[in-house]
């Protein structure tokens, strides 16, 4: 028979297994950083030595600050579980409710409860923030943040995040409550609709709480977007571009809406000849060379790139999948819930709270799937990004996609040479070399 100890310490095991898994990937790739002082043959024609210099200094950095923050998360998670640090949170949950004068039932419970972890792990990552922003991206000519944006940043996510999981938790303990036997198709179908809700919303009314979003400016590049979009019958609604600049010079673009509502946004610093609209200190001499982003033709090729995700279907691919495994872990759950022992692992003997035995069973007991599921889904992404290049290459856009990889990578300091097993590990885009092979195999 399974004891609450078999369960409890094959938890902390497993949890210290992938652990010491993501640090030995992260050491094979700190040895490529530390001996790839000189610039491979291959790439001599495309990273000057300079930047090469520039971006392996930074993926060091990088790289040590994640090993630092994986033991000091795996040393926390370790020291809450270990200390029943969910039962003492739920515990303060209810009290919370008691000194407020609210009536202790689960449902509100449970929302008290996710207010404290929330705040909790709020709190623990705000020095990681710090750091990684006004000192590591600091360092590399990255961060273009102030401390009062940060602050207020950061204050608007938190009040946001809540306003939306609090009534989130709310319907899915309710749910299982009253659910009958068969609650995980109905938990299912709430999480489907709860999905597309926020998908709906985001982009009119929580994306332009944080960013700026303006119209592209009519002419050549908006024009040009439009035919590339028509020609494939993608049903473009709206062009974007967000100051992602207010933040960081790292640069991105994407498109999002459903049926024949589609957006295209453009970072302003993927577009090398975009000024945003309130800055005024950006010197109008700079040299052609010193220009950071992507000319008009390398945009229009990174577009056909992220067209081809569309037309591929790669979205709705992902959106099944994704869909499929909430199921099956809402079946699983549906078995496990009662089970007392898991709830006694965690020192829970009198009560079988929902959304504590929500946590146990789809975060802990099923670490391993989800890192079997991870590790499926990082490889299916890097499948789906050489069918986009493809595609791209297919609108003959080959020459101006390769030009584009390249300044990106340059722009944004991605080191050109990784570890193989670091990288199928952890990469769901492919590095750097292998797109440029794939799309020269296929000129």
């Amino acid at each position: 028979m399974v004891t609450e100890h078999t369960i409890f310490y094959g938890i902390i095991i497993f949890m210290w297994m992938e652990t010491i898994w993501g640090l030995y990937l992260s050491l094979r790739q700190r040895r490529i950083y530390k001996k790839s002082v000189e610039v491979p043959s291959e790439l001599k024609e495309i990273v000057n030595k300079e930047t090469f210099e520039k971006a392996r200094v930074y993926g060091l950095d990088r790289n040590n600050f994640s090993m630092v923050k994986e033991v000091i998360g795996g040393v926390t998670t370790t020291g809450l579980l270990m200390l029943d640090g969910l039962f003492y949170f739920w515990v303060l949950s209810g009290s919370m409710l008691t000194s407020m004068n609210l009536e202790k039932g689960e449902i509100l419970q449970s929302a008290a409860f996710i207010l404290i972890m929330n705040t909790f792990n709020f709190i623990m990552s705000i020095p990681f923030n710090i750091y990684d922003i006004f000192f590591l991206e600091e360092k590399h000519g990255f961060n273009k943040q102030t401390m009062g944006f940060f602050i207020k940043d950061k204050i608007k996510g938190y009040i946001v995040t809540h306003l939306i999981v609090l009534p989130l938790t709310c319907g899915i303990v309710w749910i299982v409550k009253v659910g009958g036997d068969y609650f995980f198709i109905y938990l299912w179908l709430f999480a489907i609709l709860a999905t597309l809700f926020l998908l709906t919303i985001y982009p009119d009314y929580i994306a332009p709480l944080f960013d700026k979003y303006t119209p592209l400016p009519d002419g050549e590049l908006k024009t040009r977007i439009e035919q590339l979009a028509a020609s494939i019958h993608f049903p473009l609604y709206k062009l974007y571009v967000v100051e992602g600049s207010k933040r960081s010079i790292h640069s991105n673009a994407y498109f999002y809406g459903f049926f024949k509502n589609k957006r295209i946004v453009l970072f302003d610093t993927l577009l090398k000849d975009y000024t945003p609209t309130n800055d005024k200190s950006k010197d109008k001499e700079t040299k052609e060379e010193d220009k950071k982003g992507c000319d008009n033709e390398e945009v229009l090729a990174v577009l056909g790139h992220e067209l081809g995700h569309w037309k591929l279907n790669h979205m709705i691919k992902n959106i099944i999948i994704m869909q499929v495994n909430m199921f099956l872990l809402f079946v699983a759950f549906g078995f496990l819930f009662k089970y007392q022992v898991l709830y006694n692992a965690f020192g829970f003997y009198d009560e079988q709270p929902v959304l504590i035995g929500l946590t146990v069973v789809l975060q802990f007991i099923f670490s391993p799937y989800h890192a079997l599921l991870n590790f499926f889904t990082t490889s299916l992404s890097r499948r789906f990004e050489f069918q986009a290049d493809a595609f791209a290459m297919g609108m003959g856009k080959a020459v101006y996609l390769r030009r584009a990889l390249i300044k990106l990578n340059q722009d944004n300091l991605g080191f050109p040479v990784y570890d193989w097993l670091y990288s199928t590990w952890h990469h769901s885009h492919p590095p750097l070399l292998q797109r440029l092979k794939a799309l020269e195999k296929s000129d």
